[in-house]
């Protein structure tokens, strides 16, 4: 099995390039991937809820994992989401994410369903056992109506292969709770890029970012500087960035950031419904928000 320790810093949950049809855009998706490695990112995260997973086929998410390993070429793990609110769809996703040549799964908590606490413990040990690599579990209840409690973590955590969370509940307590419980090596990763630094600060060993589709290299540099201790160098990173991370959320993830990286010139922002384009409005706000940033000239 591989050092999990090569899954801390950043990992980039990658968007997924659609053509105007709806289709898998794939020289689109391993340029853009190719791009977020060159900016010096720690780990590539293909089919998470970024990148639109609930509405990819189990074929077209095993081609995109493929790509994302043929870009990687061993620069950098590959981390792919294989999640679903059905266990054996979960469980079938994580076996075929191995086979695509994924180095480790990450698999999100099982939505609408509601599962109690046991359930969720059934859910991910299923996983972990089909897996066959490192498994990430994926702490996200605004999105889910699900959190997974930091006592399930931790029985989580005694699974071999169950080698860490992404923890986007943003209570900072609860992370706390984690990071003063986990067992040693027991990776827990911001799942905002807000929380990134805090969550650094108290002993965390990463994100698993949005805004580095954007700013893979800013992303990466925050994040470097904080895991090295350097935290008026992350700050400063922290501060230029804060309105980008925030902007990215003022229309359902991964609408702004796909609009964002059109508006950089860095591919086209088409969308598998039920998510539609960016409003107007929002449009505006991010563009500003680009300009502000330095990633974008004022008159574009």
């Amino acid at each position: 099995m591989m050092d999990t320790s090569k899954l801390r810093g950043v990992g980039v949950a990658l968007i997924t390039p659609f053509h105007e049809d709806g289709s898998l855009d794939i020289d689109g998706f391993e340029a853009h991937a190719a791009r977020v490695v060159d900016g010096g990112v720690h780990c590539l995260v293909p089919c998470g809820t970024t990148g639109e997973s609930a509405t990819m086929t189990d074929a077209e998410q095993v081609e995109v994992i493929r790509a994302a390993v043929r870009v990687a070429d061993g620069r950098v793990p590959v981390m792919a989401g294989a999640g679903a609110n059905n266990t054996a769809v979960a469980v079938r996703r994580a076996e075929a994410a191995r086979e695509a040549g994924a180095d480790a799964v990450m698999s999100v908590g099982p939505y609408y369903n509601k599962p109690p606490q046991e359930g969720l413990y059934q859910h991910f040990a299923a996983v972990a056992e089909a897996a066959g690599v490192p498994v990430i579990a994926y702490n996200v209840p605004g999105r889910t109506a699900s959190n997974i409690l930091p006592d399930t973590i931790l029985r989580l955590a005694e699974i071999d292969n169950i080698v860490g969370v992404k923890e986007a509940s943003g209570d900072l307590a609860q992370i706390t709770t984690l990071l003063v419980k986990r067992p040693d090596g027991f990776l827990v990763l911001a799942g905002d890029d807000e929380m990134a630094l805090p969550v650094i600060a108290l002993g965390g060993d990463g994100v698993v970012s949005v805004a580095g589709n954007e700013v893979p290299d800013g992303m990466a540099a925050l994040v470097t500087a904080a895991l090295s201790g350097d935290f008026d160098t992350a700050r400063e990173h922290h501060h230029r960035l804060v309105d980008l991370m925030r902007v990215n959320f003022v229309e359902t993830n991964p609408v702004p950031v796909k609009t964002a990286v059109e508006l950089l010139g860095h591919g086209t922002a088409h969308f598998r419904l039920p998510l539609v384009p960016m409003t107007g409005p929002g449009r505006e706000r991010l563009r500003q928000v680009l300009v502000r940033t330095g990633l974008l000239g004022d008159s574009e």
